[in-house]
């Protein structure tokens, strides 16, 4: 997959994939207007969004209703290596919710995606080149 970036004025950085458009900016704090998410608050985002999305599909798949069912992630400033130290996914079930698999959604999100790619990261080849125009 390929990612076009563009830098849309003051602290503003767009990221184009798969025809959608993600708009990023800076916190007022960072000097940025503050009219966007920052990207770090996105990759944490990405991270909760792909979690729900494997409670979503294990769900789907048992004909478990999702009405009543919520994530939540929180993270942990880790301040001597100034990075997340620790993140806790709460998934709140209803009452509903068959306890025999309480368990089995929690592993599911184990499945997530964008988990996997933190502990087995990707290898980061970084270069430029001089455009022709």
């Amino acid at each position: 997959m390929e990612i076009a970036v563009d830098f849309a004025g003051d602290k503003k950085v767009t990221a184009k994939f798969k025809g959608f458009t993600v708009e990023t900016d800076q916190s007022i704090r960072g000097g940025g207007g503050g009219t966007a998410p920052e990207p770090f608050g996105l990759f944490l985002a990405s991270i909760a969004a792909c979690s729900g999305y494997y409670v979503l599909d294990f769900c789907l798949t048992r004909d478990i209703p999702t009405k009543g069912i919520r994530l939540f992630m929180r993270t942990e400033w880790d301040k001597v290596k100034k990075l997340v130290g620790k993140i806790s996914i709460e998934i709140q079930l209803p009452p509903s919710f068959p306890e025999k698999y309480e368990k089995a959604v929690e592993r599911a999100v184990g499945a997530c995606s964008v988990k996997k790619n933190i502990f087995d990261p990707p290898e980061f080849d970084i270069y430029s080149t001089k455009s022709t125009s």
